[in-house]
């Protein structure tokens, strides 16, 4: 059968996609990222805030048509938003013949197939190296997720409602998954997990996290690489964590710790704990430890009892953090969540004027620190062209991660053109308010070695317009 996959949300859905996807090409399935040449559909799903819910029900819908204008026979409903709406879904969107919970991946074969599933003698599901897996990231960087669940207790948050108490994979699983992945070519891997810095800790490892990275920084490969984590929690950034990033020059200088707000009183209704003043200094010793650093993190706006103090509190923090990257959210007010209960909630009009006042501010943290970098030189993964116009190409430095970060623009090169997952030194000569512009320079490494794999990609259905009827003929 031709199945075609939508994955939505983060990357740790897009893992969950690219396991179901390898467990069906295993069986003999093709892959087709034509939505009206599938005779499945599958859209994985996300419930995290409002927006994603209703774009996961608008996708559901859009791909339901395919039922009517293509030659899906059967629509089939995963992840997040089944963990939270599974009868809502089979009683309101009749179109959709099955669905599938973030713990029931095994179960994808079987639904497709329309045989009886295998009865799951394990509760919670966690992929390993064995595991069939087919990439649906370009081929030059991948993920690895490295544990599933979390168990903080969060207010604002409903994830481990979904996704159940943490659990990590073991040490030796990931070492065999990143030594084949670098083996085929892939050039840059992303550790994620809903808290990757508590990795190993349900396995009785201390320091987990920085053992696993020092590990993975001495796989040997022909070309460099590049290792990342993301989700760091803040009261786990361990000296030892720091100082392993701090050794080894493939482990990106690069740190994602969502910190979520500034203010004690608002972090506490969070049940985070800590403060401004606390970060400051985390942030500081993360500095000092590596010189160069690039720090993301995340702020939420409008948290319920978050007061005009509160926020200009954020703000003041903001400014003295000088982050490189800063994502800002409204508080979305979800109903199975603990803070939905909390009282003094702040009105949707200030929420708006909260998070554009806070853009504002780092914008201009954005704008200052980019300038500095112009007549800079560094390394950069060649992405592609872009996506605006076919006379510039995109790549990301180390301090950027794949499709939240800011990107840099390649208007000119040295010798050879660009070539996609290749990493060379760049100039920089343009400096704009979140991306940058520069010149590649010469290239010094060998020509990349592809080899096939598991790592051969499977691309997503594009969403678009709907055809008004299918398509007479399959794509070449």
């Amino acid at each position: 059968m031709k199945i075609g996959f939508v994955s939505l949300g983060c990357p740790k859905n897009l893992v969950d996609s690219e396991v179901m996807m390898g467990q069906l090409a295993a069986r003999g399935h093709e892959l087709t990222p034509h939505a009206d040449q599938a005779d499945i559909l599958v859209v994985n799903t996300c419930s995290f805030i409002d927006p994603a819910k209703k774009e996961s029900v608008d996708t559901i819908l859009e791909m339901a048509e395919y039922k009517k204008v293509g030659r899906a026979q059967k629509l089939i409903v995963a992840g997040c938003l089944v963990e939270r709406y599974r009868d809502e879904i089979r009683k309101q969107i009749p179109e959709v013949d099955a669905v599938i919970g973030t713990n029931e991946l095994d179960e994808i074969v079987a639904l497709c197939e329309g045989t009886p599933a295998e009865a799951n003698p394990f509760e919670q599901y966690l992929y390993h190296d064995l595991t069939p897996r087919i990439l649906a990231t370009p081929r030059h960087y991948a993920y690895i997720k490295i544990a599933e669940g979390c168990d903080h207790p969060c207010t604002f948050c409903v994830i481990p409602q979904y996704r159940g108490k943490f659990r990590s994979r073991r040490f030796q699983s990931v070492v065999a998954e990143a030594t084949r992945l670098f083996r085929q070519g892939v050039r840059e891997i992303n550790l994620i997990g809903q808290d990757t810095t508590c990795f190993g800790e349900d396995h009785g490892i201390q320091n987990g996290l920085a053992l696993l990275l020092e590990r993975l920084a001495q796989i040997e490969t022909a070309q460099e690489k590049w290792i990342r984590f993301l989700y760091a929690y803040p009261n786990k950034i361990t000296q030892k964590l720091l100082d392993t990033m701090a050794q080894y020059p493939s482990l990106v200088k690069y740190i994602d710790m969502p910190l979520q707000h500034a203010s004690a009183p608002v972090l506490k209704r969070m049940k985070r704990g800590a403060s401004g003043d606390i970060f400051l200094k985390l942030l500081e010793r993360i500095r000092r430890t590596i010189p160069g650093v690039a720090i993301r993190t995340s702020m939420i706006v409008g948290f319920p009892g978050e007061t005009d103090a509160d926020f200009r509190e954020l703000c003041q923090f903001v400014e003295a953090a000088r982050f490189d990257r800063l994502g800002i959210f409204s508080y979305s007010d979800e109903d199975t969540s603990a803070s939905y209960h909390l009282d003094n909630k702040v009105d949707a009009r200030a929420i708006y004027l909260r998070k554009r006042r806070l853009a504002a501010l780092q914008r201009k943290v954005s704008r200052t620190r980019n300038r500095l970098l112009v007549g800079t030189e560094t390394p950069v993964v060649v992405e592609g062209v872009s996506k605006e116009t076919e006379l510039l190409w995109e790549a990301r430095m180390p301090s950027q991660a794949p499709e939240i970060d800011g990107i840099v623009m390649i208007n000119d090169y040295e010798d050879q053109p660009p070539q996609p997952g290749e990493i060379r030194k760049l100039r920089i000569t343009e400096a704009h308010d979140y991306d940058l512009v520069g010149t590649l320079l010469a290239s010094t490494e060998p020509a990349a070695n592809m080899t096939d794999g598991d790592t051969v990609n499977a691309p997503l259905v594009h969403i678009g317009p709907i055809p008004k009827s299918p398509s007479p003929t399959p794509a070449v």
